[in-house]
């Protein structure tokens, strides 16, 4: 296995973070609410199978299906065999993003052509917010590496200044208090209120 270079973000600890949740969550709070409107415990588990699986094709250069489906064409969900294609796709995923070349270039997801070192922090990114969004719908503690946090904050609070969308389940941010934590200042970022309970 390639090294990562020290500069760049590893993705492993925010995918080992989410597939600890993943591994807990039970068959009984698959139809549960989320703090993604319209989205249960099994469209977050569904929609972290499928960006997962683009990510990972993003930093392979794989562009193709997996890259060029807008996310939000349709409301994701899992199969019977979604647990093992989960932990699968979630150890593939910062695999992929450890060798210098996935950071280099241009590549594809969500069906967005974009610079490959962005794509790389949005997939961090995905993975810091919706790893909250399941650790808050099915009760479970979540504390996201310090240095996720920050690559976080920078992207979230950098697309909110410019105003942009961020698109997908991530809407306009949502107010914190000035000593809020990391942790909530990003999911407020992201369009969260970082008080939901289910």
């Amino acid at each position: 296995m390639t090294t990562p270079d020290d500069s760049l973000p590893d993705l492993g600890p925010a995918a080992m973070a989410v597939a600890a949740l993943v591994d807990r969550v039970t068959p009984d709070q698959l139809d549960d609410p989320t703090p993604c409107p319209d989205y249960a415990v099994r469209n977050v588990l569904g929609h972290l199978s499928g960006l997962s699986l683009a990510f990972r094709d993003a930093a392979l250069k794989n562009v193709g299906p997996t890259t060029d489906t807008d996310p939000g064409a349709s409301l994701p969900d899992i199969g019977d065999d979604w647990r093992p294609v989960l932990a699968a796709r979630l150890t593939e995923l910062p695999a992929a993003w450890r060798s210098p070349g996935a950071w280099e270039g241009m590549t594809q997801a969500g069906g967005v052509t974009f610079p490959a070192a962005d794509a790389g922090v949005v997939a961090l990114n995905e993975l810091v917010v919706h790893g909250w969004d399941l650790a808050r719908a099915t009760g479970q503690p979540y504390a996201p590496e310090p240095a996720d946090l920050e690559v976080a904050y920078t992207m979230l609070s950098a697309a909110a200044e410019s105003g942009e969308e961020t698109g997908g389940m991530f809407g306009p941010p949502v107010p914190v208090g000035e000593n809020a934590s990391l942790l909530d200042q990003v999911i407020g970022l992201s369009g969260r209120d970082p008080g939901w309970t289910p």
